[in-house]
């Protein structure tokens, strides 16, 4: 739960694009279950606007994506443009997956907020969102 709220923090993981792979995500999903955030897992296989509808209709404070396919630098910016046109922009947006430290600094710039890759544990990653992600109004 954020400190920030009483609320716990709605979190939607998502696995954007034909990556098959989503043992990672699930890991992730039940260690932020655990930590006390309400996480919502949309299964693989999720197209950018399948992503941002669930995330609005969820009503989420941020979406964590997890990428293993090599279409990071596709899929990441083409959800915050999809959330910007569909009122979603103060959605925060966190990669994560096999994302070759280049492509990083883009990434943030296109409005990523953080992009986390093999070897990142779950306190960093628990840490890091109770730090920078607050509940929306």
């Amino acid at each position: 739960m954020s400190k920030k709220s009483k609320r716990p923090l709605r979190l939607l993981i998502a696995k954007p694009g034909l990556d098959g792979h989503d043992r990672g995500a699930k890991i992730i999903a039940r260690a932020l279950r655990d930590a006390g955030y309400e996480v919502i897992y949309t299964g693989l296989h999720q197209t950018p606007e399948m992503i941002v509808s669930a995330a609005i209709q969820e009503d989420v404070d941020a979406i964590l994506l997890s990428v293993h396919s090599g279409a990071h630098n596709y899929l990441f910016p083409e959800i915050i443009k999809l959330l910007r046109e569909r009122g979603g922009e103060d959605i925060r947006v966190i990669g994560g997956g096999i994302v070759p430290k280049s492509d990083i600094a883009a990434l943030k710039a296109q409005g990523v907020l953080e992009v986390f890759t093999p070897g990142a544990s779950m306190e960093e990653i628990i840490q890091f969102i109770e730090k920078n992600v607050a509940p929306r109004d």
